[in-house]
């Protein structure tokens, strides 16, 4: 059996045909693990987010492979490339600008078409902004919600932040720093200023901040602020006697039955029956 046959049962060297989801440093180069810089110097090629960030790495521990670009913008042609390339033998290695591929990118796209041809995928584990976040929150960590990137359209918007509002779950959400700011005004209508609140920015580089500890807090703390940076918020579950809470859904489900057509008369009827209070309790939250 020659040297070739004995690498291609090691799990830490690259198999023909196999598609590997190889984590990234979100920040700090030197979190990339030894296996991941093993793969990606010995597969056949690395399909990256962004040839230059990707460049940065391989630069930065003297390796050479071939790498060619794959996001949002051009996975739809490149998806069918290299599930060719793979079906030949090819080992090929995703790889996202930071953190894990998959995770808000395309190489979730690519690993669900693999898996429909019957492609072997291995995942070689790395840093991930989320869950970065969430063991540095010190909120409770043991069952979690990960929403990613919040819808813009705001029907769906809304109706998402409803759901995180009434969750017992922690839960995890992606921002851009341009947007900060209008998504914490949206979880202050939806969930009160007093809900425990931490926002990571710039995980694991050099300006690395943790702001927190509620809501309010963290609105003023951003208020006159340049925001820059990669952020991640990590926000704690609702809990079942929070009153003011409560009164906050009402005050929403008012709003928009209002603003649906009904009268302020019929519709406090109607939210009265349906959470078991008074006319004029709905009347005093106005």
């Amino acid at each position: 059996m020659n040297n070739n046959s004995l690498l291609s049962h090691r799990k830490d060297e690259p198999e023909k045909g196999i598609l590997y989801i190889v984590g990234t440093p979100i920040g700090n180069l030197n979190d990339i693990s030894h296996r991941a810089l093993n793969i990606l110097k010995n597969v056949s090629l690395v399909a990256c987010e962004d040839t230059r960030q990707t460049r940065k790495i391989m630069n930065k521990f003297n390796i050479s492979n071939k790498l060619i670009s794959f996001n949002k913008h051009n996975s739809s042609i490149k998806n069918p490339k290299i599930i060719k390339d793979l079906k030949e033998g090819k080992s090929i290695a995703i790889v996202s600008d930071a953190g894990m591929p998959g995770i808000c990118d395309p190489g979730e796209h690519i690993a669900r078409s693999a898996k429909l041809e019957g492609i072997d995928l291995i995942c070689v584990p790395g840093a991930c902004a989320a869950i970065t976040a969430l063991v540095s929150s010190g909120l409770p960590s043991s069952s979690f919600v990960f929403e990613g990137f919040l819808p813009k359209k705001q029907i769906n918007r809304e109706k998402i932040l409803l759901e995180i509002s009434k969750t017992e779950k922690t839960t995890i959400i992606y921002e851009s720093p341009k947007r900060l700011r209008k998504l914490l005004k949206e979880l202050f209508e939806f969930c009160g200023g007093d809900r425990e609140i931490m926002v990571g920015r710039e995980l694991t580089k050099k300006f690395e901040e943790h702001v927190g500890n509620n809501i309010n807090e963290v609105i003023e703390f951003f208020k006159d602020k340049d925001i820059i940076g990669e952020i991640t918020i990590v926000l704690k579950g609702f809990k079942e006697k929070d009153i003011k809470h409560d009164k906050l859904i009402i005050k929403k489900d008012l709003d928009d039955l209002i603003k649906a057509g009904l009268s302020l008369s019929a519709a406090s009827k109607y939210l009265a029956k349906k959470n078991g209070l008074k006319k004029s309790e709905i009347y005093n939250m106005i």
